[in-house]
């Protein structure tokens, strides 16, 4: 494989695939055999392994200049084209789900791949296309209206990611002007963000109805693959996290505000954890991607082979520039058995967590690409990815030393406090997506109010200092994941609870701990998620008592590490 920037876009030939697909779903229907169905399927997969491969480089560079005309508008084309060939997909998937071979097939490949076909028939038919199109160019406008956004901050000129650094200053009053001008670029950007979402939400409830679903939550959790668990447990879920998590984090902010010697602890205040200032990585963006290649040639074998290979390939891009989207993700390139890094490192310890969060992810793919055929049961369900990627975050703190010098356990504490105290926002942004599709036709004033309401309940602790544009509970609209992967969030909690269970563990087996967690990556999506829990010897977090029985180590810690 050549360097990320080398490779070569080539446009899909969406027509030939239309008429493979077709092709296929025709020997499938006709087969005399279980190994005629196998062909059809690797000759379909390995087509999709190239489209899917062109149509993640185009998305990887629209993401990295969201100004680039040539990208955007193949983004739009991709997306149309795309959806065009529900109704090939639609009749391949049929052929297959009621093959008389099919339990032959189920043999080979596993029950999940047909769950998973029969929740895409479920959630995805032709008269979904216009539907389809649409959400997918409000999400594109999403990305250009908040990456785009900038304003003028002592004298620079900054986008969001820009202000989250002076958002940690050690000076309140930077501190706070930072807020305001943070708040006050959403605000700038509000009436377009809430009329984006407002559009999202009819299309999404306009889609669900022609699927035959009462609501968008309901199609919503078979389009996530949400097969072991209903809206009911998740409901349960974030009462556990209301009742354990939210009063022992109110107290550790109460302890970060005697910390920070500050009378009244706002919102400005919650990312600072210490007053001298929090762990800064030391070292550029290149020197940090180098003391990460060492850390992971040490933690074994098979992640200094990922590594060695991401840094060869420069599968990454890092640094914010102006015009590039927000947030960080991973995704994969199948036809290069290859997995892509993106972020906006802003000099915070947030940069280290990039390299150890999304390199969870990219190591669990670079894994099962090399050793799962079926290209569809590479990655799992978002419960399991993010198990991935935040019990990484735990693994590597043997190596923070590296990244932070003398500050490596201050890096620890406030990375811990981090980790545990965000779970109950996680839980607000979910309660908050299960309201707002419950009731379709609630106004921009609805949400903030539905908002405020969640927010108290779960995180009584925040304080905006009187900006009465956050008062009114404007802070929904920061989550991308709310506008781009609609109920894509209560996994993080989820997720939480498994890596916390990892890191206990690594607490007094750490060789244990990660051979639980190698063969939990190994597995990939191939069985359903409360049985991949089992492979990686994880308590199932919908059960009552495992929240507490998770963090009750945690917060043990944080008493003795800050309290």
């Amino acid at each position: 494989m050549t360097k990320f920037s080398d490779i070569e876009y080539k446009r899909p030939d969406f027509e030939a695939m239309k008429a493979l697909i077709t092709e296929a779903t025709q020997k499938v229907r006709e087969a005399k055999s279980f190994a005629e169905v196998r062909d059809a399927y690797f000759m379909v997969q390995e087509m999709e392994d190239a489209t899917d491969s062109m149509y993640t480089v185009a998305h990887i560079r629209n993401t990295i200049d969201t100004t680039d005309e040539f990208y955007d508008g193949e983004m739009k084309w991709l997306r149309e084209e795309s959806a065009k060939t529900i109704p090939q997909y639609n009749a391949w998937e049929k052929a297959l789900a009621q093959s008389p071979f099919r339990k032959e097939a189920e043999e080979e490949f596993g029950a999940q791949l047909f769950r998973l076909i029969d929740a895409q028939l479920m959630t995805s038919d032709e008269r979904i296309v216009e539907e389809t199109i649409r959400e997918g160019e409000l999400r594109q406008a999403y990305q250009k209206t908040t990456a785009t956004a900038t304003t003028e901050f002592r004298g620079e000129q900054c986008n969001f990611y820009g202000l989250l650094k002076h958002m940690q200053s050690t000076d309140r009053t930077e501190r706070k002007e930072a807020f305001e001008a943070w708040a006050g670029l959403y605000e700038q950007i509000s009436g377009e963000l809430e009329a984006q979402y407002a559009d999202a939400v009819k299309v999404r409830t306009a889609k669900a109805k022609k699927m035959g679903f009462a609501s968008y939550t309901d199609m919503a959790y078979i389009e996530r693959g949400r097969f072991d668990y209903t809206q009911e447990d998740a409901a349960r879920f974030r009462e556990q996290v209301r009742t354990i998590i939210t009063p022992a984090a109110l107290k550790i902010r109460e302890a970060q505000r005697k910390h920070l010697g500050v009378d009244k602890f706002c919102f400005y205040d919650e990312d600072l954890k210490f007053a001298d200032g929090n762990a800064l990585p030391i070292g550029t963006a290149a020197e940090l991607v180098e003391k990460a290649r060492q850390m992971y040639r040490a933690m074994s074998p098979e992640t200094g082979e990922f590594f060695d290979f991401m840094k060869e390939h420069e599968l990454y891009d890092l640094e914010t520039k102006p015009g590039k989207h927000m947030g960080g993700y991973m995704t994969r390139m199948p036809l290069y058995k290859a997995p892509f890094i993106f972020s906006n490192f802003n000099g915070t310890e947030a940069d280290v967590d990039v390299l150890t969060h999304e390199a969870g992810h990219a190591f669990q793919g670079y894994l099962a690409m090399r050793s799962i055929p079926v290209s569809a049961l590479s990655g799992s369900t978002s419960e399991i990815n993010e198990t991935h990627s935040m019990s990484m975050e735990h693994f590597a703190y043997p190596w923070m030393e590296s990244f932070f010098g003398e500050n490596s356990e201050k890096y620890i504490t406030t990375h811990l406090i981090g980790a545990f105290c965000t779970i109950p926002y996680l839980v607000s942004v979910d309660e908050f997506q299960h309201e707002v599709y419950a009731n379709p036709d609630m106004t921009p004033q609805d949400w903030r109010k539905v908002w405020k309401a969640i927010e108290q309940k779960y995180m009584p602790w925040r304080d905006y200092d009187g900006n009465e544009f956050m008062e009114s509970g404007a802070f929904w609209m920061q989550k991308l994941h709310i506008f781009l992967y609609p109920f894509y969030y209560i996994e993080y909690a989820l997720a939480q609870i498994c890596a916390f269970q990892y890191y206990g563990r690594m607490k007094t087996d750490r060789k244990a701990a990660w051979e639980d967690y190698l063969r939990l990556c190994r597995a990939g999506g191939t069985k359903g998620y409360f049985e991949l829990l089992e492979i990686g010897n994880l308590l199932n977090p919908f059960r009552e008592g495992t929240v507490e029985k998770s963090t009750a180590h945690v917060i043990e810690e944080i008493e003795r590490r800050y309290m």
